[in-house]
């Protein structure tokens, strides 16, 4: 049974058959051929993968990301971070990955990160004579940031998966998030001093308090949300349905920007994005429920405690495990289905499963950056107009970057720990 459910899952991966669909049919297939158990028992699995209070969230933090694009958001941060680093060598470059790490504290998405900030910043980099694949390259990788720095989806589902706490989740990707984004600061600096990327004009200390006052409203929401759960006034679901509103405010009332009649567009983009997500939830939990019943995990477990009893050796297994795996699987299905398999490994040889969950959550933020499904390359190479073999060619340097970056944040733990335990 465990054959015919990989190597129909190859096959219908093979057919470009939606990840979401083939873990169904593959499940389903499974359980009619094998009668591993009744197939109502499928439905009842669906229905059970999504009947979470704590997944009440990603659909309130979807709708407040798009709020936030549509709501002249990004427009003003890129101008904030602008006049802090434009005037450096490589300033613009620096621009878009600041710009979306204040983005991504929003958003939570990295593909609406790499959108929303690469439809100014990319055009922006190649008028200043940045080369296109050069500019696409560093719009994608600085996207990533969307799933690593909260609050982010991928976190909420880890938490979720892994019976942690959420808040320890978002608490654990700051330090992470903030040291990747330092990393890749210091690479598109070298780039631009070898290629003779200037930086722009240095603003004046009035046009950076004009610019922070502008920006001020935007770079509020992380705080009230993030403050708001660590501070025990709302849950991380209750979280999301704040940003919502505040998100609706600032876009529709304050900025103006949001008419009222694009609002049912919003909405739709919205209710798309969630339907997605969720069915991927759905269906990569009933394949979760198979695996366990066919005991899988208990074999993974036992083959690699066979290899090896050590952390080190774990740690990197797991790391090339999961930066393969998220070439081909996104990250909220890689998630649902590889902790339950994983995370008992890790825990019975003394790995936090806080910092695990940074490692996987990491490790599958590099999948938003790797053909054939990283999604931000296909976002960024639409902006700039480029070929996928192009970007792909350019975003080598930043993958060798941010796995580097993953063996750091493995092998200090620290850097995800700290923060959850001082609460």
């Amino acid at each position: 049974m465990i054959v015919l459910l990989f190597i129909s899952l190859l096959i219908f991966f093979a057919l470009s058959i939606p990840i979401a669909v083939s873990l169904g049919l593959a499940t389903s297939l499974v359980v009619w051929y094998g009668d591993v158990f009744s197939l109502q028992v499928v439905a009842q699995q669906i229905f059970n993968s999504l009947n979470s209070f704590p997944l009440m969230a990603i659909p309130f933090f979807i709708l407040s990301g798009y709020l936030m694009q549509s709501g002249g958001i990004s427009e003003r941060l890129v101008h904030f971070a602008s006049t802090l680093v434009g005037h450096i060598t490589g300033g613009l470059a620096m621009v878009a990955i600041i710009t979306s790490m204040f983005f991504a504290a929003i958003s939570g998405s990295g593909a609406a990160t790499t959108a929303a900030i690469g439809a100014i910043l990319i055009p922006a980099m190649i008028a200043k004579g940045y080369d296109v694949k050069y500019a696409s390259a560093n719009q994608a990788v600085s996207g990533a940031l969307g799933v690593i720095i909260p609050p982010s989806i991928p976190l909420i589902l880890y938490g979720i998966a892994s019976n942690t706490s959420v808040g320890d989740m978002f608490l654990a990707g700051i330090l992470p998030g903030v040291f990747i984004t330092g990393t890749l600061l210091i690479a598109a600096y070298f780039v631009a001093k070898k290629r003779g990327y200037v930086g722009v004009e240095k603003s004046s200390l009035k046009e950076v308090f004009v610019s922070a006052r502008k920006a001020i409203l935007s770079l509020a929401m992380p705080i009230i949300v993030l403050g708001g759960i660590y501070g025990g006034i709302f849950t991380p679901t209750e979280a999301a349905v704040i940003a919502v509103v505040y998100s609706f405010i600032v876009g529709v009332v304050i900025y103006r920007e949001i008419k009222i009649w694009e609002l049912a567009d919003i909405f739709k983009k919205s209710a798309v994005t969630t339907s997605i997500v969720m069915i991927i939830i759905g269906t990569a939990g009933l394949f979760s429920f198979l695996l366990n019943r066919l005991g899988v995990p208990g074999m993974i477990s036992t083959f690699f405690l066979e290899i090896t009893t050590s952390v080190v050796v774990f740690i990197i297994l797991v790391n090339i495990l999961l930066l393969i795996t998220g070439m081909f699987i996104e990250a909220a299905a890689a998630i649902l289905i590889l902790v339950p398999i994983l995370l008992p490994i890790a825990t019975s040889l003394g790995i936090d499963p806080v910092h695990f969950g940074i490692i996987m959550v990491v490790n599958l933020a590099i999948g938003l950056i790797t053909p054939p499904v990283g999604i931000n390359l296909f976002v960024a190479m639409q902006i700039s107009n480029i070929k996928l073999a192009t970007i792909s060619r350019a975003i080598i340097p930043f993958v060798i970057i941010l796995f580097v970056d993953v063996l750091i944040l493995s092998f200090i733990p620290f850097l995800s720990t700290w923060l959850p335990s001082l609460g």
